[in-house]
């Protein structure tokens, strides 16, 4: 009796194990930041079962980065979602399938639903000193250092607003015998104004990215300043009086005084005498 027993709680656990539906998630354990995050997906659940895949960089709190709805399919194939790292601080990062429902109690117990990706930043390798912003006649001066490369080249590739337009090619690198940094410079032409986007590996994978903005050419149009006019205002003529001519006054001649002097000094004796 007790051996059916055990024998009837065996089939009821394989029952219930096969009945269960299995998932499996799986990400790379690590990534340089700002290369895409490729994670699948295989599960058995009935086709159009939709959940959704959440992206959350992991601390302390998680914080939600992104989203994305996945469905299954008839054929049950593997399925793959990429999520954009660029920009990302490195450390720690959680993948989780949400699902909606209760399609998660459904699964088996060796089922996978969680994933903790850890984000590589190597970009702080990475030192620039050609302008970020250059003028498209100058345009695009690659300068700058990588911290320990030394003299073992690093390879780029630039990407415009057409498209790639350079690379990936390697270019040499110069050693700073005092730091070990490899030192590099490259002339890469464009002929459009935007955003180039310029990567750098090295012989241990992806470092980083760099972003220049590029600017239309300034066109300097001489600036013509009018000729300053002088005007002159022309006054009427202020008419002055003429005045009136003083009355010149003849002086008397000395003859003359001594004559009147004369003839008054001798009336005056006469009139003496008839008195």
């Amino acid at each position: 009796m007790k051996r059916i027993l055990l024998i009837v709680l065996f089939l009821l656990c394989f029952a219930g194990t096969a009945s269960a539906y299995q998932f499996y998630l799986s990400c790379p354990e690590s990534v340089q930041v700002g290369l895409p995050l490729k994670c699948s997906m295989d599960s058995n659940l009935p086709a159009g079962t939709t959940f959704d895949l959440a992206f959350y960089q992991s601390g302390y709190t998680s914080t939600p980065i992104s989203k994305q709805s996945v469905t299954i399919q008839d054929s049950h194939a593997t399925q793959y979602k990429l999520f954009d790292t660029k920009g990302l601080p490195g450390g720690q990062y959680k993948l989780e399938a949400q699902f909606r429902g209760d399609d998660e109690s459904s699964l088996s117990s060796d089922s996978i639903t969680l994933q903790l990706p850890v984000l590589i930043d190597r970009s702080g390798d990475i030192t620039i000193t050609s302008p970020m912003t250059q003028s498209i006649d100058e345009a695009l001066r690659i300068e700058g250092y990588i911290a320990k490369v030394g003299n073992d080249g690093v390879e780029i590739a630039v990407r415009g607003p057409d498209g790639v337009i350079f690379g990936p090619q390697w270019i040499g690198t110069k050693i700073n015998v005092q730091s070990g940094a490899g030192v590099f410079t490259q002339h890469v032409a464009v002929t459009m104004p935007g955003d180039y986007d310029v990567t750098f590996s090295d012989s241990k994978g992806y470092i980083g990215v760099k972003t220049f903005k590029v600017s239309a050419q300034v066109t300097t149009t001489p600036t013509t300043i009018p000729a300053t006019t002088r005007v002159t205002t022309t006054r009427p003529p202020i008419t002055v009086p003429t005045p009136l001519p003083t009355p010149t006054k003849s002086p008397l001649s000395s003859v003359a005084v001594v004559a009147a002097l004369g003839i008054i000094g001798m009336l005056s004796v006469s009139l003496i005498k008839k008195r």
